[in-house]
């Protein structure tokens, strides 16, 4: 019954993104699956991209990710000249308009050659559980992948004992960029706390400068930075329990989490519903606000389209109450089943998935690679410290990026989050979150 759910919420989205098709925000960050050797598919009569030609579909469109696919798909054309690559990413936020388009596509059996989606729930309790994908088992084997990626991963890209998409990077959801002569400006620490955090806010405030950036025009920016506040208030562990619905929303942590919602919230910019991430991001970049949470994809944006150096520019602290944790968020591509030539798009994704690829695409992207043996001297000071801190934190799976719970509890989450930030009323948010409790 869920899988039918779940299958029949996609194709609705896809008919309401449609026809409401004026919003077309450059997407950033993050917000499909994969096949093991063997069968080559049922109905391959109209599966992505045909003989010859590899379709990558994903809602890398923006500045830094954009520049890390086409860095991936140039060093698999050099290893693959016979193969024709159609990038056909779609623009939206976190994938809004191309997940609408893929639902669309994958209910028509008209699968792209492979799509990105998010390891966790996203891929699991959605494509996988609605049986649109094959397992890689013996395509992992045969890469010799298994030692090269953390177990927990591979975890997060498998089902019922079958691994089914390849992880190509990993990014950090529970990360603050500031801008550091705003902070020097005004005598500045980095806070590590809730209340330190409110300190500066209100020092910030005081002198003029907005306290933190926030573009919610996509609802998963304002998402973002609650579960942040949840994994602060409840622990990893309990983290993880909130979304296996083992503590229910009423509990007083989570309400407490939401009083600090709607404090944090007084603090961010006034036009914040009419702005994107970017748009969010380059207040923090102009000096005109002075932090933002972001996923740090937005480390990308800083550095290759605002020009911004890291460490001199702009710094980075893990949000309050959340040191030695990691809230992760993995891209991931599989192999969809009815594709035509599954082979052909086994080498893209044994090309994504090697040392080389991920060497390629994440120093762009602004991300850190998914296996454990990458060439850290690729990777600049926020890259070597986040794969540092991922091989030595707490991991939990980020509910805005569609890894901690189904995407029909997601969709609910988001939309009572936008109500949240315009109304503040945290008695509604917590029913609404407990009614939604049963698309955990």
């Amino acid at each position: 019954m869920k899988k039918l759910f779940g299958i029949l919420l996609l194709m609705v989205m896809a008919l309401v993104i449609a026809a409401c098709s004026s919003d077309s925000s450059s997407d950033g960050g993050e917000d499909a699956d994969a096949s093991d050797g063997g069968d080559s598919g049922e109905s391959a009569e109209s599966g992505g991209g045909g003989e010859g030609t590899v379709e990558i579909f994903s809602w890398w469109t923006g500045a830094g990710e954009e520049d890390g696919l086409l860095a991936l798909i140039d060093l698999f054309e050099q290893e693959h000249p016979d193969i024709t690559v159609d990038n056909a990413a779609v623009a939206g936020g976190a994938g809004t308009n191309a997940k609408a388009v893929l639902a669309t596509r994958m209910q028509g059996d008209d699968p792209p050659s492979t799509f990105q989606v998010h390891g966790g729930a996203e891929l699991n309790e959605g494509w996988v559980a609605a049986d649109k994908m094959e397992p890689l088992n013996d395509f992992y084997e045969e890469q010799g992948w298994m030692d090269k990626f953390p177990q927990d991963l591979i975890d997060m890209v498998s089902k019922d004992g079958n691994i089914y998409s390849v992880p190509v990077n990993i990014h950090r959801g529970n990360v603050v960029f500031y801008n550091k002569q705003v902070f020097e400006d005004n005598g500045l620490e980095v806070p590590t706390s809730y209340d330190e955090f409110i300190e500066v806010a209100d020092q910030l405030q005081d002198a003029g400068v907005t306290p933190l950036a926030l573009g919610d025009k996509e609802a998963w920016t304002a998402t973002q930075i609650f579960e942040n506040i949840l994994l602060g208030e409840l622990g990893p562990d309990d983290y993880k329990s909130l979304w296996a619905g083992d503590i229910p929303f009423d509990d007083d942590r989570v309400v407490a989490a939401a009083e600090k919602f709607k404090t944090i919230l007084g603090y961010v910019n006034e036009d914040h519903a009419s702005r994107n991430w970017q748009d969010a991001a380059q207040l923090v970049g102009d000096g005109e606000a002075a932090m933002i949470n972001m996923g740090d994809w937005a480390k990308g944006y800083f550095s290759n389209d605002l020009d911004l150096e890291t460490n001199k520019d702009f710094g980075y602290f893990a949000f309050p109450e959340t040191d030695g944790d990691f809230m992760v968020i993995t891209d991931t591509f599989g192999l969809p089943k009815g594709v035509e030539n599954p082979d052909e798009v086994k080498e893209f994704l044994s090309v994504l998935g090697s040392k080389e690829g991920q060497d390629a695409f994440n120093p762009l992207k602004g991300s850190i690679p998914a296996r454990v043996d990458a060439d850290e001297s690729k990777y600049d000071e926020y890259g070597k410290d986040a794969m540092a801190d991922f091989n030595e934190s707490n991991l939990t799976p980020s509910l805005a990026h569609g890894s901690a719970a189904a995407e029909g509890f997601v969709t609910k989450a988001n939309q009572a989050v936008n109500i949240f930030v315009t109304q503040l009323d945290v008695d509604n948010l917590i029913n609404t979150l407990k009614n939604a409790a049963s698309e955990l």
